[in-house]
């Protein structure tokens, strides 16, 4: 019991430690392929560091709501931290939740953020809630839909399960219908971590804006907060897409060995999502449910797929 609660805080110490390295890898190769030097890739946790030395300013108008949504984002994220396999499928707290349970608490995390941007009563704040929204209706049902394609390998929901289950199968998981749910997760891996094209983390034009929109009225050490969740989310879409899809090595001889493996994996889902938002431009708010009809399609795909080869 000690052993699962000491890897427990190790993987939460890992996921606050490596979340904004993730961030900082992203804007150093982004930067690359835009011909710039760019900044440092430690810079985020400059800047993390920067905004905990500064108080917060909050309007007099706003209510509990706003004091509590950076807290109750950043709780409900390291949860779902808990549940997902980071560097060992045998998670500690993996009978706590399965993926419906980690689906629930990014759901949870956003209800606030979006709460926190109507409580602010900012036209730019109700502005990017309602768009969040909308994005939201549509990336939830195609993440759970794209990671039940592979559930049924394992014929459980629980990301370890399915974690061990594809491990074992090893380079006979690779089938198209494992494919197709690979490509419709990184779809959703996109717009739920509000890159472009859905959205730009990078801009702060008013008319563009969603997730910066949210936390216009945020300052100082709610800022750190509230910017630290956002890039611990980020950490652990990128860790679910690794575990999931990519989960070999993750059981190898001893935690340096399996953690190393791990970075490996990470760094190299940050490069590919750098090359992809390089690459592409940012779309209007109206064309994306033609992106997440192309996620929910590809995976319905993979589920037919399975099943005719099960059946076959």
């Amino acid at each position: 019991m000690l052993t699962q609660i000491m890897l427990a805080i190790f993987q939460i110490l890992i996921i606050i430690a490596l979340a904004p390295l993730l961030s900082g890898i992203i804007k150093k190769v982004k930067a690359f392929f835009q011909i710039r030097k760019g900044p440092s890739i430690f810079q985020p946790y400059y800047d993390i560091a920067k905004l905990l030395r500064k108080d917060s300013v909050v309007s007099e108008n706003v209510s509990w709501i706003f004091y509590a949504s950076p807290l109750v984002s950043f709780a409900a994220i390291l949860t779902a931290g808990l549940l997902i396999p980071i560097f060992i499928s045998d998670i500690p707290f993996g009978f706590a939740g399965d993926l419906i349970a980690v689906v629930y608490l990014f759901a949870l995390a956003r209800f606030f953020t979006a709460l926190a941007s109507l409580d602010a009563g900012s036209s730019f704040g109700g502005m990017g809630g309602s768009r969040e929204m909308f994005v939201a209706s549509l990336v939830e049902p195609a993440m759970m839909l794209s990671i039940f394609a592979v559930a049924v390998y394992a014929g459980s929901t629980n990301l370890g399960s399915i974690s061990q289950t594809v491990s074992n199968l090893g380079i006979d998981a690779m089938s198209p219908s494992y494919l197709l749910a690979f490509v419709a997760f990184f779809i959703i891996a996109i717009a739920e971590t509000g890159r472009i094209p859905v959205d730009n983390p990078a801009t702060h034009l008013e008319l563009t804006m969603i997730h910066e929109a949210m936390i216009l009225e945020y300052s100082g050490k709610q800022l750190a907060i509230v910017e630290l969740a956002a890039m611990m989310k980020l950490l652990l879409v990128f860790s679910l897409l690794a575990s999931i899809f990519f989960p070999w090595g993750m059981d190898a001889a001893g935690i340096p060995a399996a953690l190393g493996i791990y970075l490996i994996k990470i760094a190299i889902l940050g490069v590919a999502m750098a090359v992809v938002e390089t690459s592409t431009a940012k779309w209007r708010l109206f064309r994306l449910p033609e992106l997440m009809s192309i996620s929910l399609m590809l995976s319905f795909l993979a589920l037919i797929s399975f099943i005719i080869v099960k059946g076959g």
